[in-house]
């Protein structure tokens, strides 16, 4: 009986363990989001990694070494300042995904919050939400991020939460739809007929069966912060020199395209990368979390 008894509790584990490795091996059937993966690893790890690989430091000018061709000392040569090319683009990596990664945080966080609250009460809080959140979609968010950095200042907070609170929208349909879908399973209704309170049936057995959605729509979200922070940054509104991100560096670059162009195509190639394998991965996930690819 005993025996019984382990083999029963093991079972569920065994499930999840079989689960994961289905999913795994259609994820890897899928060549260019595994290349997204390997090449998102390697830019995160670098940029983490930065301040101990023995670059120069990205603001150390050197006035003498202008527009230096690629050499030992400066692998991608050296910009208008004789700043380090390579070490700009390292840091600039770090802060620019820095940026995006605490942005998508707060557009999941207030994205859940909203459309958990919206779909579980139903009634009028859910008018006044998801109004309020087709209303948003309607804003130019773009340009309302402008106004608000030209009003409250384009420090690294402001930024953060500006892209943040700009990009919760497709957070919130997608966790609503979500809750919505699962509130009439038998789990849920067995829950709440047992004495759950709601905050246990909607922490427990609701936001569980939204992680999926939720990991895709962080992803995606990840590249919309990428190219938003790039481009407030190259506007001048977004993060200030000389903290070097890849946004900052194409503004340097653009009164030079003819001297030397390569000090536009190196962050301008590593946005188009980092986005476009972010995008790529968020497609893959979508297929590979979607139960009704499970027994493909």
């Amino acid at each position: 009986m005993q025996t019984a008894v382990l083999e029963g509790s093991a079972s569920p584990l065994a499930a999840g363990e079989r689960g994961v490795s289905d999913a795994w091996r259609r994820f890897r059937r899928n060549r260019l989001a595994v290349l997204a993966l390997a090449y998102l690893l390697i830019v995160h790890a670098v940029a983490a990694l930065a301040p101990w690989l023995g670059l120069q430091e990205p603001e150390t000018m050197d006035l003498l070494s202008q527009f230096a061709p690629p050499s030992r000392e400066h692998v991608l040569g050296t910009d208008e300042t004789g700043r380090d090319v390579l070490s700009r683009l390292v840091f600039g990596a770090r802060t620019s995904l820095a940026v995006a990664l605490a942005a998508m945080v707060v557009a999941v966080a207030v994205g859940t919050m909203l459309g958990a609250l919206s779909g579980f009460h139903g009634g009028w809080p859910e008018s006044v939400i998801m109004r309020f959140t087709d209303g948003m979609l309607t804003v130019p968010t773009f340009f309302l991020a402008l106004l608000v950095l030209a009003v409250f200042g384009s420090n690294l907070v402001n930024v953060v939460l500006v892209i943040g609170l700009t990009g919760w929208m497709v957070v919130a349909r997608v966790v609503r739809a979500e809750v919505l879908r699962t509130l009439p399973q038998e789990f849920v209704v067995a829950s709440r007929a047992l004495g759950g309170s709601e905050a246990r049936v909607l922490v427990q057995h609701l936001l569980p069966q939204a992680l999926p959605s939720l990991i895709v729509a962080a992803t995606l979200g990840v590249a919309y912060a990428v190219l938003t922070e790039s481009a407030l940054s190259y506007l001048g509104l977004g993060v200030q020199p000389p903290t070097p991100t890849w946004g900052n560096m194409l503004t340097g670059a653009q009164h030079y395209v003819w001297k030397s162009p390569v000090l536009a195509l190196y962050p301008g190639a590593a946005i188009m990368l980092t986005v476009l394998s972010f995008n790529a991965l968020g497609d893959a996930l979508s297929d590979t979390l979607d139960p009704r690819h499970a027994g493909s």
